[in-house]
């Protein structure tokens, strides 16, 4: 805007847009990051020493205060001790252990692959010259550094132990050249468009962005809606399909498609289940939440030990708090009640505020894990699920909820259920998607050791979805899963 145009109520607001815009672009200080590493580790101090130092040291040493025995004092320190011992080694193992970043996994690989595919491509350049009347060969490049669309993580990922550099680079037919999609001929636009990468004159120079969707005319096929029904038909459960605007609707998205997980903040295609995690400022592998207490986010590398830490720290905050309360009231109805120290109620406040919450976190990765799902995935089935929740109430009354059962099992008879037939990732049993993050060990359940089964790049996919990550009907499943 001009000069003369400018209000007071203008320039505050645009100077709050852009300065909302410069923190949303870059990473959190490394200070604001680990400020609740530090409070966590105070809380787990301040507790201790109440526990230890007032609550079992009077009984230990038999103080008029002491509200038992001292040999019910040892033994609540011992078993303290272990609990604590549990919950500082699992916290130590959630905040030292990296969630997983693409750059990190892939780096090396992709260095050797880059280095083999311009080796490959200076060969061949060389010897299409030496070909009289050869045009030179540019239908196959290898992605460089800069190429705004980033290196493959399909290419960066090659079927070779990478251990061995040297054996890896010598091979060359363990690794697969990018190709450079031909652009094809002007066709109409309400068919199939053509993916581009350009650059737009409102965005950052240098900004790739992606639009339409993939030219591959096998990307684009979507089943179609079921067929309508007739209005006196509109409620009969015996028929399989329902109308087309009250039917299920999936996402139709080809979400394994590379086009659909190009990142525009770093600049590659991401992996499966990677998102980009605006606190950290950098893509982070199968994210599931950023966790201030942890000082990062929890993704494929430290889920394990985020669940170890969680389930720990609620089983020794439900012993303190049970110990400290049943000792106050058997004490309390005594002739000669001694007066109720303050640093317990403290202690009783915090033990039940933090073991409610990590209880509740532990158990809802419990049934996360189990369904093969991160935070961020759930959301995506429980908007669908709410949506099927409107489309219920636009079918039938309120109060029909038979009919209402009868319209979702009949849509699950067509689809499958949303949260395991119709999971890109289920595996296939609860104990199957359980083992692939805690691991095959089951003490590597409860101790912060170990890895699961996932490298945090791979996935299997579901058969019940297509080759680009789309639900399929039950009748185009595979024959043994119908």
């Amino acid at each position: 805007m001009s000069s003369s145009d400018r209000t007071c109520c203008g320039v505050v607001e645009e100077a709050r847009f852009r300065a909302h815009h410069r923190r949303a672009q870059k990473p959190q200080p490394w200070i604001v990051l680990k400020f609740a590493v530090g409070l966590t580790l105070a809380l787990i101090a301040y507790t201790s020493y109440v526990y230890v130092g007032i609550f079992c040291r009077d009984m230990i040493v038999k103080n008029k205060s002491a509200l038992g025995s001292s040999t019910m004092g040892i033994v609540f320190l011992v078993v303290f001790c272990f609990l604590l011992s549990m919950v500082l080694w699992s916290y130590f193992a959630v905040v030292t252990t990296s969630p997983g970043y693409p750059t990190d996994v892939c780096s090396i690989q992709s260095f050797f692959i880059h280095l083999h595919q311009l080796l490959l491509l200076k060969f061949i350049e060389k010897t299409e010259l030496e070909r009289p009347g050869s045009p030179p060969v540019l239908a196959q490049q290898p992605a460089t550094f800069s190429d705004t669309r980033g290196m493959s993580f399909e290419l960066m990922s090659p079927a070779v132990d990478l251990s061995n550099h040297a054996s890896a680079l010598s091979n060359p037919g363990n690794t697969v050249p990018v190709t450079i999609p031909a652009v094809p001929a002007a066709i109409k636009q309400d068919k199939v468009y053509q993916t581009t990468l350009h650059h737009q004159g409102t965005s950052t120079p240098g900004e790739a962005h992606i639009v339409g969707v993939p030219v591959d005319p096998e990307s684009m096929h979507v089943p179609g809606p079921a067929p309508p029904l007739s209005h006196e038909n509109f409620h009969d459960p015996s028929l399989d399909v329902s109308p087309p605007m009250f039917s299920r609707q999936p996402s139709t998205t080809p979400i394994l498609v590379s086009e659909y997980r190009f990142c525009n903040k770093d600049k590659i295609i991401k992996p499966p289940r990677t998102h980009h995690c605006r606190a950290c400022g950098t893509c982070v592998l199968k994210y599931d939440h950023h966790c201030p207490w942890v000082g990062h986010c929890v993704g494929a590398y430290n889920h394990k030990f985020f669940v170890n830490f969680v389930q720990w720290a609620s089983i020794l905050s439900f012993w303190m708090f049970a110990t400290i309360l049943g000792l106050n009231i058997k004490s309390q109805t005594a002739s000669s009640a001694p007066a109720i120290n303050p640093q317990h109620i403290v202690l009783l406040a915090l033990t039940a505020l933090f073991g409610l919450f990590c209880f509740l976190m532990f158990l809802t990765h419990v049934q996360l894990i189990m369904l093969n799902q991160t935070t961020v995935e759930s959301l995506g089935f429980r908007t669908m699920q709410e949506r099927e929740q409107d489309n219920l109430a636009h079918m039938h009354r309120w109060y029909d909820c038979g009919a209402k059962k009868r319209t979702r099992q009949r849509w699950d008879k067509e689809w499958g259920r949303i949260g395991k037939e119709g999971n890109l990732w289920w595996l296939g049993s609860r104990r199957a998607n359980w083992e692939s993050v805690m691991g095959k060990n089951v003490w590597w359940w409860f101790l912060p050791v170990g890895r699961g089964l996932e490298d945090g790049v791979n996935f299997p996919t579901n058969p019940r979805f297509d080759k680009q990550g789309r639900w399929r009907r039950r009748r185009e499943w595979p024959s043994d899963l119908r």
